[in-house]
């Protein structure tokens, strides 16, 4: 189990959203789905950027998550 708080903010019928939380799974991460369509503040936020991924309170990841990048990050490089 992960101690990193992860969310991720999607919408639905969003396919890179499906794929970056199968990723963030895999990487050991249990990520808490957010759907900026029911917050219109996060609608605003967010707009077409989706997915974003939160890690320990810091966006890490916009459309695509990287996963080099989780992986360094998650290694704490």
């Amino acid at each position: 189990m992960s101690t990193h708080e992860t969310i991720l903010y999607t919408r639905q019928g969003c396919h890179l959203c499906d794929d970056a939380y199968e990723l963030l799974v895999r990487h050991g991460l249990t990520p808490r789905s957010v759907d900026i369509d029911a917050d219109p503040e996060l609608v605003a936020k967010f707009t077409e950027c989706v997915p974003v991924v939160v890690i320990d309170g810091h966006e890490r990841f916009r459309g695509r998550v990287n996963e080099v990048l989780l992986r360094r990050l998650l290694s704490g490089r």
